[in-house]
């Protein structure tokens, strides 16, 4: 079996998100998926699973756990697969739901995808939830940016959106995994969406994942298309809409996400960015 090592939302390898790709995934269980993404060690490892012409059935593991969706793993999957076929379109049976993805090439030879997500939808976040997420980052309810209020947000895994009122607070991340990871096991929540606003369009981001056994993902498609849903739910922004989210900057891996947010509140969030290969 081939194994692909790609780094989405950057070109350059020493910054974004690494992802193990595997291509052609076929008779392989959902035990071999796991150990694989286990040697592998990044937070995810995709596996396609040819279905037809251009469309595959898609499988996410971290190292600990499968997840219904992965943005970072579905962007450097899309790259790889352009670099060996050609760009074009690709329609992705996930966990979640169908996923259509589009890459390009520029002419610099940079790989561009983009993913348009199931349709968004957020929900409240329990006042003793609140507590006890606030309470695990270390966080208190001042350090919060009211015009964001704290939501739970899903556009094909569930993600609580946590606004910091200052860039300070969103760089001093220093928090209780043990606590973080059981509250999320028990919530069934991804990754935790930290985020500060810099403008009405460009934001920072940072994604605690103990779930995946990682401490924190430099850069997290699944969150961005969620957190896009979030501010057009909420109307935080004039739709449509394009933002652009940072993240992994904090961590030395800086990456950059660029979102799309249709008018329609039906439609899913698209996700774009570039991926390259890692040696």
């Amino acid at each position: 079996m081939e194994i692909l090592r790609y780094a989405a939302f950057s070109t350059d390898p020493s910054g974004g998100n690494p992802a193990g790709v595997v291509l052609d995934a076929s008779g392989v269980d959902d035990a071999d998926m796991l150990r694989i993404a286990a040697e592998v060690g990044y937070s995810e490892t995709a596996f396609l699973i040819p279905a037809g012409d251009a469309e595959f059935d898609v499988r996410y593991f971290s190292p600990l756990a499968e997840v219904p969706f992965c943005g970072h793993a579905t962007i450097a999957t899309a790259a790889a697969y352009a670099q060996r076929h050609g760009a074009g379109r690709m329609r992705l049976h996930t966990r979640a739901g169908q996923v259509e993805v589009t890459t390009a090439v520029t002419p610099d030879g940079t790989t561009t995808a983009t993913l348009t997500s199931v349709a968004p939808r957020t929900e409240p976040i329990g006042d003793a939830d609140l507590t006890e997420l606030l309470a695990a980052l270390g966080w208190r309810t001042a350090d919060l940016d009211p015009a964001l209020p704290p939501r739970v947000a899903y556009a094909g895994a569930w993600h609580p959106v946590i606004a910091a009122a200052t860039r300070a607070r969103l760089a001093d991340l220093d928090y209780d995994l043990p606590a973080l990871a059981a509250l999320m096991a028990r919530r069934d929540w991804t990754t935790v969406d930290l985020v500060w606003r810099e403008s009405p369009d460009v934001f920072h981001a940072r994604n605690p994942f103990p779930p995946g056994g990682v401490v924190e993902d430099p850069a997290t498609g699944a969150a961005a298309a969620a957190f896009g849903g979030y501010l057009r739910e909420r109307g935080l922004v004039t739709v449509p809409a394009l933002i652009t989210v940072h993240q992994g900057v904090d961590l030395g891996r800086p990456s950059v996400l660029t979102v799309g947010i249709p008018a329609d509140p039906h439609t899913g969030i698209a996700v774009t960015g570039t991926a390259v290969p890692l040696a």
